[in-house]
């Protein structure tokens, strides 16, 4: 039984990958996005219908509509914006470029993207908008600058956008994760290594230690680190709820900084925050 058509981003690995095959078991019509051509192949071979889409590229996100348009005969019943990566490093070490680069990715191309299917969703008169956010949307960790500012963005935009569609039958949901094993570690190192000059920082000491932290193996045991499903189950109560949370934590870290958060004074909470990594 069909229950509906749902549009992932970032399904090459990961959380992305993970949902899209939980929630085709579960019956859902499911439409995988990638970025490259390779990806896209493969996610095929697996037997998901995939479209590319690049979320730096406006044609690309058009093209990649128009495609899984096609494909579900004019419906998106849930739009899942998952796609994203994480830039490391002290914002005192990011040039424009590379800040330019995050927000390409992680707001301007997820808002862009966004903004396009909710026309089909007022005309369909129903939809479900889920944003894979972070733990780092709402709380800000050292060296995490360029991610942090954009995770906080995709929350405003979240929110704001939950107000303006506020009884169109659209629901806007944010997710939350702190520590999720995935390929989210390695996707960070390879920006890490491209975009910081490590050896002419005054952050170089620290910056070994998150080379360290970052190069850790995927099934290498770290504190509070969940495994996708976890993300999934919240994502389905988000997609199948008669009425979805506008906010869904996830790990043992979201739930204590959200916590500390409403409790601590900034100074206090400062005092906490500069002591992790």
């Amino acid at each position: 039984m069909n229950k509906g058509t749902i549009l992932i981003t970032g399904c090459s690995s990961g959380i992305g990958l993970a949902s899209a095959k939980t929630l085709k078991e579960k019956g859902f019509s499911i439409i995988a996005s990638a970025r490259k051509t390779e990806d896209v192949t493969i996610l095929k071979e697996s037997g998901f219908n995939c479209v590319k889409l690049d979320l730096n590229c406006s044609n690309s996100i058009k093209s990649g509509i128009d495609d899984a348009l096609q494909i579900s005969n004019g419906s998106i019943d849930f739009l899942f914006n998952n796609g994203a990566y994480g830039q490391a490093g002290a914002v005192e070490d990011l040039s424009r470029r590379v800040i330019q680069d995050q927000f390409e990715t992680n707001v301007f191309g997820t808002m862009e993207l966004t903004n396009l299917i909710i026309p089909i969703m007022r005309k369909q008169g129903h939809g479900r908008i889920i944003f894979n956010s972070s733990i780092l949307g709402f709380v800000s960790f050292k060296h995490r600058g360029a991610y942090v500012a954009s995770k906080f963005a995709i929350e405003g935009f979240a929110d704001t956008l939950r107000l303006e569609l506020s009884g169109s039958g659209i629901y806007v949901s944010l997710i939350e994760p702190g520590p999720i094993r995935s390929a989210f570690r390695d996707n960070a190192l390879k920006k890490f290594n491209e975009n910081i000059d490590v050896e002419n920082s005054v952050h170089r000491e620290i910056y070994e230690a998150t080379r360290k932290r970052l190069m850790k193996a995927p099934d290498a045991k770290t504190p509070f680190t969940l495994e996708p499903d976890a993300v999934i189950k919240k994502l389905l109560h988000a997609i199948s709820a008669k009425r979805p949370r506008e906010r869904y934590y996830v790990t043992f870290p979201t739930y204590l900084f959200g916590y500390l958060k409403r409790v601590l004074s900034t100074r206090m909470l400062d005092r906490v925050l500069e002591k992790s990594e």
